[in-house]
């Protein structure tokens, strides 16, 4: 069988699934027949879940475009920050309802977005299936460490978390998704993701510590579980924290079991 050759190349962060040899350069992809382009995007590593827009030879086209021989292709990562829907229709519809689901290894990342007020569903029992399940049914967008969860056909929004740190991945995902200006913190329950609204004292002052309720008088109750919360010894160094962050500042270098109460 004849062997066709293409020419890729990737931009901007797409390029962090390539090995350092093909980074930010033309890539030769040798291939027989006429493929269709998703695949051959991810046959080079990259996943589909992180690509907005494909370029073949001047013109922008959709996954099922079919390969053909001398081909040139410009692969984009997603702009979620503006809406590209007049140049292409890679998915159905974008994401314009910011929601997540996150997978095990971040669980410290879905703690500080509920802090800033994001919606973010995350259990440590959670299996690969139930993320990706979650995410199509809910609409929601995967934030993950593990790039093989992208891969999977059926996922249409997703990123691949690339620092360990909490704070610098919190900044990841508010660039990212261009999230800043939408940051209303201290709405959301960190044990459940439930929506935090004000409580009167006086309803909830049975279930208060005796110094909780002495030195304290405003409180906020999750909707769902119940938590009550105030305003205690460490709500100022956290709120500086997210101030900072939504600000677009560099994180303070963080230390084990920092910042998240």
């Amino acid at each position: 069988m004849e062997r066709h050759r293409a020419e890729f190349r990737f931009y901007e962060e797409l390029n962090d699934f390539l090995p350092g040899n093909r980074r930010k350069q033309t890539i030769a992809y040798v291939f027989h027949g006429h493929p269709g382009v998703k695949d051959a995007i991810e046959a080079l590593g990259v996943p589909h879940s992180e690509v907005d827009l494909i370029v073949v030879n001047g013109r922008s086209v959709g996954f099922d475009y079919q390969l053909r021989p001398g081909d040139r292709v410009a692969v984009y990562p997603c702009f979620e920050a503006f809406d590209i829907s007049p140049v292409v229709k890679l998915r159905e519809a974008p994401l314009r309802r910011t929601a997540f689901v996150l997978d095990v290894h971040l669980g410290k990342l879905a703690r500080l977005l509920r802090l800033l007020g994001f919606d973010a569903l995350y259990r440590n029992d959670y299996d690969d299936y139930q993320v990706i399940n979650t995410a199509v049914a809910e609409h929601r967008i995967i934030l993950t460490r593990d790039r093989g969860l992208l891969f999977h056909k059926v996922v249409t929004h997703g990123y691949y978390i690339r620092s360990s740190k909490a704070m610098q991945q919190a900044r990841e995902v508010l660039d990212r998704f261009d999230l800043s200006a939408c940051v209303r913190p201290f709405r959301r329950c960190l044990a459940c993701n439930g929506i935090i609204e004000p409580v009167d004292k006086q309803s909830i002052a049975h279930e208060l510590q005796p110094l909780t309720r002495a030195h304290y008088t405003t409180f906020a109750r999750c909707g769902d579980c119940r938590r009550i919360y105030w305003q205690g010894s460490h709500y100022a160094r956290l709120a500086e924290k997210l101030s900072r962050l939504a600000a677009g500042q560099t994180p303070r270098q963080e230390k084990a079991g920092d910042g998240l109460p």
